[in-house]
């Protein structure tokens, strides 16, 4: 026996016909989204035990310096000419 078998001959033990009645209706108004303040339990969690939470990060990722100094071809070569005596 099932625990939904189960529940349901508890229900019926300690239940009247009118109760479960108005049970199975509130049950299908809350299958029916018709109660947004009772939500079913959602079993995705148990479905996928290994599937991850997607968070962010609190601090943005480092990033490079967007200005750099501008580089002059002329002074490069005359810097490398008075370094190696190379042109």
């Amino acid at each position: 026996m099932n625990k939904v078998q189960r529940f349901v001959i508890w229900i019926c033990s300690k239940f009247t016909r009118n109760q479960i009645e108005s049970i199975i209706k509130d049950l299908q108004d809350v299958l029916a989204n018709r109660n947004p303040d009772i939500k079913p339990k959602d079993d995705f969690k148990e479905k996928h035990p290994n599937y991850r939470d997607f968070c962010v990060d609190p601090k943005p990722p480092l990033m490079s310096p967007k200005t750099t100094k501008k580089l002059n071809y002329k002074e490069l070569i005359a810097a490398f000419k008075k370094k190696l005596g190379k042109q």
